[in-house]
């Protein structure tokens, strides 16, 4: 027997399931949570037919698939839906979203699942699931790529490095293009290119009454401005149309290593650098605790330009110091993007805080460097900005934080739950002695009380809260750096 016919007739059979939230199941109901955190029972006749009206999966728990269905990238997060609508078409999420919306159940969305605080997947309420959506198509001659909204950026690098263009993307291959693009989208080409927000040209939209809408700049101008930065707040994308760049994916870089010792001049060069960096430089320092015990601290290079004219902006880099390795070289641009798929694996545990700094001043700089001791050290971090991404002014796109040098980042990866409160702590320490530094955050990767998330859209908050009541007014799409309707 086929899986769907396994899953609509375990439905037309009345299999009881259990929600560990909700626990009062009946033979014609299955209970599941409201997006207002109450009990609800969901009819099973209901249930029947939405999964007869999909031409992806429905899953329950104990249902073969159930299980392998909800589970998400981060290790930490491990949660149970009351229904997992495994979508293959835009048609599959409207839906989806018509039935949770008619029914004020809770509801997430999934794509790539790599959600650090888990907003990707609920207790008790919908997981809507885009995995199966992941079609990358390339028009050369236009210079665009249509890209479903379950897609990875792996997905979408593989399809255009081959034709000598790219987009931005993030640093991380398994990463989803939907979550990823919502956020704002930083990553080694955005000084270049722009932010992957910069490069969204259309975007097919299913809104919370199940409507299907095209955003762009001449269709739903308002929506089109509101997801390119303002998350998940307005809808379910399907499908985005993203501008390309002719692009070499042979690039100039490598990987610099020095000892922590030399941070603080590491740093200071750095900012002395990045006055004058031309926008192919993308120079990132990370600094974390080698498996010897010994502090380090490395600066990764990516310039995608000409190599010559990168050897010669990039030469103050080679004579620093006293390097423990590394050094620069004509570079496939891909191993740079899966370097660390590994290491940020599925399965493990994340836990990660971070921030934009407007500018690396010494005394910034003292604080990285001075409170980076202790026990259970993280790892730290820079993604360097400006460049395009400046250019763009802060009420042009939903995303505001155009004037930031860097975003600073501070994380630990690890497998052994024994060791959680302790790495937790570390973070939250480390980030607390760099806050005075720091100027908002990237909804992409931080969960923040309601009240700083709203301050962190900045002057731009008040005009998504109008197009929130528009498209959302009953936040059937919370699970999300939330903007709350008015009504």
């Amino acid at each position: 027997m086929k899986r769907r016919d396994f899953c609509l007739s375990a439905l037309a059979a009345g299999v009881t399931t259990s929600v560990p939230a909700c626990s009062r199941t009946s033979s014609n109901t299955i209970d599941a949570i409201s997006g207002s955190g109450e009990e609800i029972s969901l009819e099973r006749a209901a249930v029947r037919e939405l999964a007869e009206s999909l031409s992806g999966e429905l899953y329950l728990p104990q249902q073969a698939g159930y299980d392998s269905a909800r589970k998400v990238w981060n290790g930490m997060i491990d949660k149970h839906p009351a229904l997992i609508a495994q979508c293959r078409s835009t048609n599959d999420v409207a839906s989806a979203v018509r039935f949770a919306g008619e029914r004020n159940l809770l509801l997430a969305v999934k794509g790539g699942g790599h959600s650090f605080p888990g907003k990707s997947t609920c207790d008790g309420g919908m997981m809507l699931d885009l995995s199966p959506m992941h079609a990358v198509d390339v028009d050369v001659q236009a210079r665009t790529a249509r890209v479903d909204g379950g897609a990875l950026l792996g997905h979408l690098d593989a399809a255009t490095f081959g034709h000598n263009l790219a987009t931005t993307t993030g640093i991380v291959s398994h990463t989803g293009c939907g979550g990823f693009t919502l956020g704002g989208g930083l990553g080694r080409t955005d000084r270049l290119h722009g932010l992957a927000v910069d490069n969204v040209l259309a975007a097919t939209v299913v809104t919370a009454d199940g409507r299907v809408l095209q955003a762009s700049a001449g269709e739903n101008p308002d929506l089109y401005w509101a997801i390119r930065g303002g998350g998940g707040n307005f809808g379910v994308i399907t499908e985005f149309v993203y501008r390309l760049h002719p692009f070499n994916p042979t690039v100039y870089g490598g990987t610099l290593v020095y000892g922590f010792g030399q941070a603080k001049e590491l740093l200071r060069l750095w900012a002395e650098l990045n006055q004058t960096l031309p926008r192919e430089a993308n120079v990132e320092p990370l600094w974390f605790v080698g498996e010897d015990g010994m502090r380090m601290i490395v600066v990764e290079v990516v310039w995608s330009g000409n190599h010559s004219a990168g050897e010669m902006v990039l030469a103050p880099l080679l004579d620093f110091g006293r390097r423990a390795g590394g050094t620069l070289g004509p570079m496939d641009y891909s191993q740079f993007q899966t370097k660390d798929d590994a290491y940020m694996g599925h399965g493990k545990l994340n836990y990660l805080k971070s921030g934009f700094v407007v500018e690396l001043t010494e005394d910034a700089i003292d604080a990285i460097v001075d409170n980076y001791e202790g026990d259970w050290l993280p790892a730290g971090w820079f993604q360097h900005q400006g460049g395009a991404m400046a250019q763009v002014a802060p009420a042009d796109t939903a995303f505001v934080h155009r004037d930031a040098d860097l975003n600073v980042g501070i994380s630990s990866v690890w497998t052994d739950p024994s060791e959680s409160e302790p790495r937790i702590a570390a973070i939250r320490s480390y980030y607390a002695a760099l806050q005075p530094y720091i100027k908002g955050y990237y909804t992409n990767l931080n969960e923040e009380s309601e009240q700083k998330t709203w301050g962190n859209f900045g002057e731009n908050y008040p005009r998504l809260v109008k197009i929130k009541n528009r498209y959302d007014p009953t936040n059937l799409f919370r699970l999300n750096a939330n903007i709350r309707p008015t009504r």
